[in-house]
């Protein structure tokens, strides 16, 4: 049996109110978003590079979120003791580069996995807790928030490029 990328459950948040449930609500719904636009691909399909001119793919794009929700909330923000995904201290762009369709099950799996530990390691921080962004500046847990956002959102415009190149779907 061929495996299908499934389907996320769609998320919903606070429209007013504290900047904290509505930042969160944001994330999750930038997290879900690049999930819906996999679902219903082939591991195949998700490992393809559909336009020529990039080393970009689905798969690409999965494997550099979940390693960038370990390294913001994590490593850098809960301290913990973990190792890096997808060779990190070699700095290139691996989980871009080393594709491989058989992984594509795996791959969403840790990037689900990754969202909810993400979730979970930071529940009870302080918004205003100070962390180090691995370059010798501090910013707070809602400035990462704010810059995971903004990273979700960038690779999801990624995303929608290589959905439509490889199946023609659009607004997913």
């Amino acid at each position: 049996m061929t495996w299908i990328s499934p389907t996320p459950t769609e998320t919903d948040g606070p429209l007013t109110g504290p900047d904290r449930p509505m930042l969160e609500a944001e994330l999750d719904y930038q997290r879900a978003t690049l999930l819906n636009i996999c679902a219903g691909l082939t591991a195949e399909q998700l490992a393809e590079r559909p336009i020529p001119s990039t080393n970009l793919s689905l798969l690409g794009l999965v494997r550099h979120m979940a390693k960038v929700e370990r390294i913001w909330f994590r490593k850098r923000t809960a301290e913990q003791d973990i190792e890096h995904l997808h060779n990190f201290e070699a700095r290139d762009d691996t989980d871009f580069v080393v594709i491989d369709a058989s992984d594509a099950e795996r791959a969403m799996a840790q990037l689900v996995e990754e969202q909810g530990l993400a979730r979970a390691a930071v529940s009870d921080l302080d918004f205003d807790l100070a962390v180090d962004d691995g370059h010798g500046d501090r910013l707070s847990l809602r400035r990462v928030h704010v810059h995971m956002i903004s990273e979700y959102a960038r690779h999801n415009g990624h995303a929608d490029l290589l959905r439509q190149a490889i199946d023609g779907a659009t607004s997913r």
